[in-house]
């Protein structure tokens, strides 16, 4: 810095006190500024997610905090049926941001005016093969292990679940491996084990029949059958499985932080936590519809 002689002594210049005081505030409106941007990633609230009820564990153990831990948000996940769930929200029964389903065809009731136009594009993110839980210490268990699962089912006293078609896609596609192979194999038992009702549980009451062992064995997805730690077989012979999707309500009320969670769990962090519960992952996601928000379109396509 550039100094003058007076009598006294030395004295600043006093353009470069003026140069001195517009470095310094310059400064402070960087240091301002990024301190304001680093306080808008992070923000408070909640984001409500109804999801479809295999996703639970996953939402609620891991992601979820992931997500509150990176963002600040708070996810509050109510699992269940997708197509109850997708009831609840068209009937205006409950309020949510986001919507995850199961299969991609329970979207429709949530499309169109009539149906409230809560949805106009929804994203395919992750998939997962349906398969045969069972009880570990089931006396079938060996059965099961080592024999065909569609013989093994109609053994007497075998105690199958699903959940019932008409609330769940899981219930649908339980439906769909028994009549396909009740046809290929000629094994009308099948059919009419698709035909009864007296199977059909809630997820919820599903998943607790395999852990006591009220149930002998249960149709699930297989990152279900892994979250629950349970032993399952595959269905072979027939390839059915669920696609899940996801979509930002129209009327959400949290909408900045539901597009974050989208963000979140379409993201690298969402993705790694899904592929360790064994999802098939679809990366980027896929659109379906239009008028996917510019904020989603670096992992939407």
């Amino acid at each position: 810095m550039r100094k003058t002689r007076s009598a006294g002594g030395f004295r600043l210049h006093a353009g470069n006190v003026a140069r001195t005081l517009a470095l310094a505030l310059a400064l402070a409106a960087v240091t301002t500024g990024v301190a304001a941007a680093a306080a808008a990633a992070r923000r408070s609230g909640v984001v409500d997610v109804y999801s479809a009820g295999s996703l639970d564990t996953l939402l609620s153990d891991s992601i979820g905090p992931a997500f509150h831990r990176a963002t600040g948000y708070t996810l509050v996940n109510t699992p269940g049926g997708s197509s109850t769930l997708a009831a609840e929200i068209r009937n205006r029964t409950a309020v949510a941001d986001v919507f995850i389903s199961a299969a991609p065809s329970i979207n429709a009731m949530l499309e169109g005016r009539r149906n409230g136009d809560w949805v106009s594009w929804y994203a395919s993110f992750a998939a997962s093969p349906y398969v045969l839980g069972y009880y570990p210490k089931s006396r079938f268990a060996h059965d099961l292990r080592t024999m065909p699962w569609y013989k093994v089912i109609t053994m007497p006293d075998f105690r199958l679940g699903r959940t019932n078609p008409t609330q769940d896609p899981g219930g649908v596609l339980a439906v769909r491996a028994l009549r396909a192979t009740a046809t290929r194999r000629h094994l009308p038992a099948l059919d009419r084990l698709a035909s009864e009702s007296s199977d059909e549980y809630s997820e919820t009451t599903e998943q607790a029949g395999i852990q006591n062992g009220e149930l002998d064995a249960s149709f699930m997805y297989e990152a279900d059958a892994n979250s629950q730690h349970s032993p399952f077989v595959r269905l072979t012979g027939v390839k059915v499985q669920g696609d899940y999707t996801i979509a930002l309500l129209h009327h959400a009320p949290h909408t900045a932080g539901a597009e974050a969670f989208i963000r979140f769990l379409l993201g690298p962090s969402g993705q790694r936590a899904l592929r360790a519960d064994h999802f098939i992952v679809l990366s980027p996601a896929r659109a379906t519809g239009r008028g996917v928000p510019a904020a989603l379109g670096g992992v939407i396509r």
